[in-house]
């Protein structure tokens, strides 16, 4: 399940970014398997030094650290009978000089007081060991240098050579006529000269090969057989030369050994810890700290996998009282990038790495838990829906008080209503096991639940309705909308589909406001001054706006006798579309039909048709009730209370039109 999770959350793209950096293939692959401590202690220490790292490097440039090719594979051969490989040797040699530079550069660095420097002090430096690989072994090759012996024994084959050649290239001058070619062969180790067939007798000696067509003989020549025999014996003399230094070699390396393992132990140590310091460095990344207290704040954090110069860093913060944060928006607004985020940064920066994000700080988790992605599979026999109900399930089982649960879309998949209860039951239980958890959704009735119930709050996405692209910018404490009709209007629609759409959606009142074509211009400027209430669906903006007007109660004209207006009585509790926001009732309809409607203490005029019925008044309060109380200040309630006994010009109510303008 774990690894599962951390792939939806892109974890393991990050352990391999990490593992790319890393110098070792051992240590490259150990990253691999890397993931959260479970000791806050652990944690800080592991943060602090890749923090030091990174100064280091930033000081002194990268480390001189070594690949340590078959290491593990030469050390672990020790000690039993076998004989070191010329190429063996040279990789010892280069370890061991690698092991000397980075001790050097750890020196260094001790003046920067960081802990990590001292790891140079369990480094040893095996200089003879070091030099007597390096005079023996060049190019991964036994040197003349190696022994006294071995050099005599190559100058006497040298010297056979050169003789065994002028003999030979004396018979070639004179007698050319014999051979097919002007120069000597070398066949199986002989020293041969090209004899043309019919010259074969002529020359005394041994037939050594034959050539493919059988026209050219190669022989070795009686005369350049002793010397042949000499040089025979010479490489028979080198070979035991080279066989007793590698065995002296082996044995000196033998005796290391112990320091030869230390060194490793250091090296891959060391690898590892500079490997967090360059992925810093690369992501411009910062240490965040991690700690027991049950809060994670994220300020100008970024997606590690997303371009640094074109993400929107996100600003999040959720724990103390706010356990849980419902984010709504439309689907192209970068909920779901948020969510990774969050989880991501926060196995990040539990593993001990430093995280993209100008400030902050995560909790100690002991699970990370998330559905995110349909999840459907054919071979499996699972849906959408039952994909994530499977996952939701599992996490429901294994998630308790320590744990970060993130889930993308939830209650999708299945019927709206049937979803939106699934959503708010899984909710209510992860709630109830006190957990910190993210969720994104779409539906309105979860955005409710959200906003009256202790312990959750509502997040949106930003999102720019001119270019139709994601600010990912996460705004906490208001709900946001899916926007879907605006966007397929401005991605083409045709209007009769958008008016088809806004009917089914949102009833009667839609259908003259979809007829309206203004909308872009007046949506635009609503977002920027009531950006709670901007509007979804194709709603005119004479729809939207009200003229400044002076409204006194005692002269507040009333509509004609209608059914539909007339039937929402002050403190209703009502739904105002197309936003789906809830509102109370303050005051009944005017001549034009238009309810006061008080929405998160603003008080606006909606028509009749934009309002539904949520909760009467009746079940809400009891008879009589002073609803002043509500909707009034303590200076509005004085006004009126003076208004009733008698007329004051100089006293003025002030409300506010849907566009937030003052109206009296």
């Amino acid at each position: 399940m774990t690894n599962t999770l951390y792939k939806k959350l892109e974890f393991d793209k990050i352990l391999d970014i990490l593992s790319g950096h890393a110098v070792s293939e051992k240590v490259s692959e150990s990253i691999r398997n890397l993931g959260p401590y479970m000791s806050e202690s652990e944690v800080s220490r592991h943060l602090d030094e890749t923090s030091q790292a990174r100064r280091i490097i930033e000081q002194y440039g990268t480390p001189p650290l070594s690949p340590m090719t078959d290491l593990d594979k030469i050390i672990s051969s020790l000690g039993k009978g076998i004989m070191l490989l010329p190429e063996q040797l040279g990789g010892i040699a280069l370890f061991l000089t690698a092991c000397r530079r980075l001790k050097s550069y750890l020196k260094k660095a001790e003046v920067s007081e960081a802990a990590v420097a001292v790891y140079g002090n369990s480094i040893y430096e095996l200089t003879k060991l070091e030099d007597e690989i390096n005079q023996a072994i060049r190019g991964n090759q036994i040197d003349d240098r190696a022994s006294p012996k071995l050099a005599d024994i190559r100058r006497k084959i040298t010297n056979a050579g050169e003789q065994l050649r002028a003999k030979l290239d004396s018979l070639l001058r004179n007698n050319k006529v014999w051979f097919s070619e002007s120069f000597v062969s070398n066949r199986n180790g002989h020293y041969t000269l090209p004899v043309k067939k019919e010259y074969k007798n002529r020359v005394n000696g041994t037939v050594i090969d034959i050539s493919q067509s059988r026209s050219t003989y190669f022989i070795e020549p009686s005369a350049a057989r002793k010397l042949q025999e000499e040089i025979g014996l010479l490489y028979i003399e080198e070979e035991n030369e080279i066989r007793r230094i590698l065995y002296a070699l082996t044995a000196l390396v033998e005796e290391n050994s112990q320091f030869l393992s230390i060194n490793r132990e250091a090296m891959e140590t060391l690898d590892f810890i500079f490997s967090k310091a360059k992925m810093s460095l690369a992501m411009n990344a910062a240490p965040v700290p991690v700690r027991l207290e049950r809060r994670i704040s994220i300020t100008g954090g970024r997606h590690p996998l997303l371009k640094s110069d074109t993400a929107v860093p996100l600003d999040f913060e959720i724990g103390g009282k706010t356990r849980g944060v419902v984010i709504t928006g439309p689907n192209t607004g970068g909920k779901t990038v948020a969510l990774k985020t969050i989880g991501l940064l926060s196995l990040m920066a539990q593993s001990g790495l430093h995280v993209p994000a100008a400030d902050g700080c995560f909790t100690m988790n002991n699970y990370v838990l998330c559905d995110i992605g349909d999840g459907q599979s054919i071979s499996e026999n699972l849906s959408t829906f039952s994909s994530h109900m499977t996952n939701i399930i599992e996490i429901l089982q294994t998630a308790d008080d320590q744990s970060l649960v993130l889930l993308d879309e939830l209650g999708s998949g299945t019927d709206p209503a049937e979803g939106m209860g699934l959503a708010v039951a899984v909710l209510e239980e992860l709630a109830a096991k006190k957990c910190i958890f993210v969720a994104t959704t779409h539906y309105p009735e979860v955005k409710e639940y959200a906003a009256v119930t202790p312990g959750l709050t509502n997040a949106r996405m930003a999102f720019d309705r001119q270019t139709l692209m994601p600010l990912y910018r996460l705004e906490i404490g208001e709900a946001g909308e899916s926007c879907a009709l605006y966007i397929a209007k401005r991605l083409g629609l045709p209007q009769h589909m958008l008016k088809r759409a806004a009917e089914a959606a949102y009833g009667e009142h839609s259908q003259r406001l979809a007829k309206e074509t203004a909308y872009e211009e007046d949506s635009h400027r609503q977002a920027a001054t009531a950006p709670e209430l901007a509007p979804a669906d194709p709603v005119s903006a004479s729809a939207q706006a009200h003229a400044a007007r002076r409204i006194r109660p005692q002269e507040t004209k009333r509509a004609p006798e209608n059914p539909r207006c007339m039937r929402f009585n002050i403190g209703d509790s009502v739904i105002v579309y197309p936003q789906k926001v809830i509102g109370i009732i303050y005051q009944k309809a005017n001549e034009k039909g238009e309810l006061g409607v008080q929405i998160q203490k603003r008080k606006l005029l909606v028509n009749h048709k934009r309002v539904r019925l949520h909760v009467p008044a009746q079940e809400l309060y009891p008879d009589n009730y002073d609803f002043s109380i509500i909707f009034d200040s303590v200076a509005d309630r004085k006004a009126r209370h003076i208004m009733e006994r008698k007329h004051d010009p100089t006293l003025v109510i002030e409300l506010q039109d849907e566009k937030g303008g003052r109206t009296k």
